[in-house]
């Protein structure tokens, strides 16, 4: 497999959503009657799209108001909604901040240490909307603040890194024990972030409850241009997801693969399901809602990092409510609202009548998807050339 890129050295093709088209098939279905739910762990999910970790998506009232929806959107614990008291105020200066002193200006902000007491907070004020609270943490703080979160009542405990593995090698911290904590752990665990089938099935034997997918694909992440690491999402998810079928027939436990980031609009979505995701992740889509925090500018998680940042602050504007960003109905013609219609659109297309039918959708590599009759939509900027 794969072609020769210099003497002795081979390298895979892979592909990205802008590179693959979906196949209609025999039959087409009513949109109103397909089922785009999802399980994980006991609890069956509404609505297979996840609003990211990320400070300027996910703060309390925007989780609240997802999960009113039929959603799950993960809170930062590592961000400035565990940082301070009022986190709105320093929101505020990165918004405001110029371009030129925005990386700087984050760093110091994520300097101050995080305060346990407000981890309980945030999950309590979540809780008391009768919503699912559903957090995150590096690796190195998964066992405390895993401790912290259950006590508190979360409902779901994402473990997530640039770049996860079941076997971390450090001498300077411990590293976590994702057996252990998997087993410790009384609500589903979701780890990421992964992109090959061999860590995708070593991390679903040790016990997670579903798997992120995706290296640097964010529309704020800069980790494949700073590390130079990453597959694009097609073949990604599709990888994981045959070490997803792999497992199961091993094992007969299904682990859901949810594809995170990379993800413009609707149809982009749709392909990740096709390409065998259980659900997807987004943030920039999610960034531009009145409900979002971040007042339409978006970054990641890994951006204020003080030795080697790898993401970017950028905006997106804001274009609509939560609500129409995910079912509509849409006011404007780029397809980065009513997503939730797009994909059951999408469904009903291709005869799927469920994630797990869109799952066998037949694909191909169709690179003139995207340019093939839409001269006019380039020349204008609209549509699909916006």
């Amino acid at each position: 497999m794969g072609m020769w890129i210099g003497r002795g050295r081979k390298a895979r093709r892979c592909y990205g959503f802008d590179e693959i088209a979906l196949v209609p098939g025999l039959s087409t279905i009513n949109p109103n009657e397909v089922d785009t739910k999802w399980r994980i762990g006991e609890s069956e999910v509404e609505v297979p799209i996840l609003a990211s970790a990320m400070d300027g998506v996910v703060d309390t009232k925007f989780a609240i108001e997802m999960g009113k929806l039929g959603g799950l959107a993960v809170l930062n614990l590592e961000g400035v909604q565990t940082r301070y008291e009022n986190p709105e105020e320093v929101i505020e200066k990165i918004v405001n901040a110029s371009a030129q002193e925005g990386t700087e200006l984050v760093q110091s902000i994520y300097r101050k240490p995080i305060k346990e007491e407000l981890i309980s907070r945030r999950i309590e004020e979540i809780k008391k909307a009768g919503v699912p609270a559903v957090v995150s943490s590096i690796p190195q703080r998964a066992e405390r603040f895993g401790e912290i979160a259950q006590e508190a009542g979360v409902d779901i405990f994402v473990v997530q890194a640039t770049v996860i593995s079941p076997r971390h090698v450090s001498s300077e911290y411990k590293s976590l024990d994702f057996e252990n904590f998997c087993e410790s752990m009384k609500v589903p665990v979701i780890a990421g972030n992964c992109v090959t089938y061999e860590t995708a099935v070593e991390l679903m034997k040790a016990g997670i409850d579903a798997l992120l997918v995706g290296i640097g694909p964010g529309a704020s992440c800069t980790t494949r241009g700073v590390l130079g690491i990453g597959i694009p999402q097609v073949t990604a998810t599709a990888d994981t997801a045959a070490a997803r079928d792999f497992h199961y027939k091993q094992s007969g436990r299904y682990v859901p693969i949810i594809t995170d980031g990379g993800m413009v609009t609707g149809g982009d979505i749709c392909k990740a399901f096709a390409c065998g995701a259980d659900a997807v992740m987004v943030g920039s889509a999610f960034a531009r809602a009145k409900e979002a925090p971040g007042k339409g500018y978006h970054w990641g998680m890994a951006t204020p990092d003080v030795n080697l940042p790898r993401g970017t602050r950028i905006h997106v504007g804001t274009t609509g409510s939560l609500r129409e960003i995910l079912f509509g109905p849409a006011s404007v013609d780029d397809g980065s609202q009513n997503l939730v219609g797009a994909l059951r659109t999408s469904m009903g297309s291709l005869g799927a009548g469920n994630i797990r039918e869109m799952q066998l959708t037949e694909i191909i590599i169709a690179p003139s998807i995207q340019t093939e009759g839409k001269v006019f939509q380039a020349a204008q900027r609209v549509g699909m050339a916006r």
